[in-house]
C-alpha cells in the first residue's frame, strides 16, 4: 500500500517520529501494518483501503475510550495537526501505540477466563460511551451479489438473519462492540498480568451478545467455552438469562457473518493478508460446516 521510504517520511513529517526502524508485519486480513521503533518507543503503523477510512476512524475512537480506562488497546497517536488518521496519497494511515504482550490462543481454561473477563470489562467501560456517527448493527445484506458464489450461502445466511430478527433485537442489551474479539487480539503482558484488546476497526452499536458469540465461536463453541462464558458473566454486563436465551442464535448469526465475509473476499478476489485463496476457501468451508449442522427451518 505505502512504500517503506514514504512511510518513514510520513512518520517524521506527520508524527515527529524520526530515525525509526520499520519492520513490515502485514498479519491482518483487512489492512497493511508495520512495526515502528524509535529509541525506547514502539508503535504499529496501520494502513487501510480508502473506503475503510470512516470505519477505522470510528474504531480508533472507541479504542481510545477503552485505553483511557486502563485496558491497552493500541490507541492512536495524534499527528502534529491533532488528527488520528493521516491521508497518504489517498491511503488512510494511523500510528498506534504498540501493546506489550503475547496473543492468547484460548486453548486453556485460564486463557478462556482471561478472555471472558477482559471482554466483560471492555463492555462495562463502553456502557456509558457514545461515539458520533457510530454505525448500527447489523450489516449483512441477504440480497448481496457475492452470496451467489456458492449455492448454499444465501439460504443459510438468510435463515440465520431471520433467526436473529426473531430474537427481537430491541430486547437485547446493546452497546459499542469490538466485533471480532479473536484470541490473538487479546495480548497478555506476562510481566504485569495486564491483558489488552487490540484490532479496533469500526465504531458500531449492537447487541453485546454478538461480541460474546464471536469469542465463543473462536473457542470452539459453547461446550468448549464454558470457562469463557462464566468469566464474562462475572462482569454482569449481561444476565445469565439473556445469554442462555440468545447465545445459540447469535452464534449462528456469527457464522453467517463468516460466510458473508469470505464469500465477499472470494467474489472480489481479495487476498489481503493471504498468499492465495486457500485461506478464503477454508474460512468459507468452516462457515458452511457449522451452518449445515443447524436445521434451516429453525
Amino acid at each position: 500500500m505505502i512504500a517503506e521510504e514514504k512511510l518513514r517520511s510520513c512518520l517524521a513529517n506527520l508524527w515527529g517520529v524520526t530515525d525509526a526502524t520499520v519492520e513490515p508485519h502485514h498479519g491482518g486480513m483487512n489492512s497493511a501494518t508495520w512495526f515502528v521503533t524509535a529509541g525506547a518507543e514502539s508503535w504499529v503503523a496501520k494502513a487501510v483501503a480508502p473506503a475503510a477510512r470512516r470505519s477505522l476512524l470510528g474504531g480508533l475512537t472507541v479504542a481510545g475510550h477503552v485505553d483511557a480506562a486502563g485496558i491497552p488497546t493500541g490507541a492512536p497517536a495524534t499527528t502534529r495537526q491533532g488528527e488520528i488518521i493521516a491521508d497518504v496519497e489517498g491511503i488512510p494511515l494511523a500510528l498506534l501505540r504498540r501493546v506489550d504482550g503475547d496473543g492468547l490462543s484460548g486453548g486453556t481454561p485460564d486463557e478462556q477466563r482471561l478472555i471472558g473477563r477482559t471482554l466483560g470489562r471492555v463492555h462495562e467501560v463502553l456502557r456509558e460511551v457514545s461515539v458520533k456517527d457510530a454505525d448500527r448493527f447489523h450489516w449483512v445484506d441477504v440480497q448481496a451479489a457475492h452470496l451467489a458464489v456458492r449455492p448454499w450461502i444465501r439460504p443459510a445466511v438468510a435463515a440465520a438473519v431471520a433467526a436473529y430478527e426473531a430474537l427481537d433485537p430491541s430486547t437485547l442489551s446493546w452497546g459499542l462492540l469490538h466485533t471480532d474479539p479473536a484470541p490473538e487480539a487479546f495480548l497478555l503482558d506476562r510481566r504485569t498480568g495486564v491483558c489488552g484488546l487490540i484490532d479496533w476497526s469500526v465504531a458500531i452499536t449492537g447487541p453485546l451478545l454478538y461480541d460474546l458469540a464471536s469469542a465463543v465461536m473462536y473457542a470452539g463453541g459453547p461446550r468448549r467455552a464454558v470457562c469463557l462464558i462464566e468469566a464474562y458473566l462475572t462482569r454482569r454486563t449481561l444476565t445469565r438469562a439473556e445469554v442462555e436465551h440468545g447465545l445459540p442464535t447469535m452464534l449462528r448469526f456469527r457464522w453467517a457473518v463468516q460466510a458473508d465475509y469470505f464469500a465477499r473476499r472470494l467474489a472480489t478476489g481479495d487476498l489481503t493478508g493471504l498468499a492465495n485463496n486457500e485461506g478464503n476457501e477454508k474460512g468459507l468451508e468452516d462457515a458452511r460446516h457449522r451452518l449445515s449442522q443447524i436445521p434451516q427451518n429453525t
